[in-house]
């Protein structure tokens, strides 16, 4: 139930910087209001993680790099942000990174 609880966070997180970009675009204050709402779920939910047992170094380093990642290609998708070969380059990187952090966890 813990890695539910971490996916959940992600998106959440995900979702409320989304709409943090929207309200950043003037698209109106319940953006800003999604966005508030959006990162205490995602609070919630990796707390939630934490208390089912997961380590923090694990939790939070996929958390943190998993947000980054499908942040940069969710905001090309919505906002046509770039999306440059260093950029997916990166994406790539951060995900050799995360599965590194679980490997090392030595379950």
């Amino acid at each position: 139930m813990t890695w539910v609880f971490l996916i959940a966070a992600i998106l959440v997180e995900v979702g409320a910087t989304l709409c943090l970009g929207m309200a950043s675009r003037g698209a109106g204050k319940r953006w800003l209001a999604g966005a508030v709402a959006g990162y205490l779920a995602a609070f919630t939910a990796l707390t939630l993680a934490l208390h089912g047992g997961m380590a923090l170094g694990v939790a939070y380093g996929i958390w943190a790099a998993a947000g980054v990642a499908l942040t940069a290609l969710a905001s090309r998708a919505f906002f046509g942000e770039p999306l440059t070969r260093v950029m997916g380059t990166g994406i790539g990187l951060i995900a050799v990174g995360v599965l590194c952090i679980e490997l090392g966890a030595g379950h």
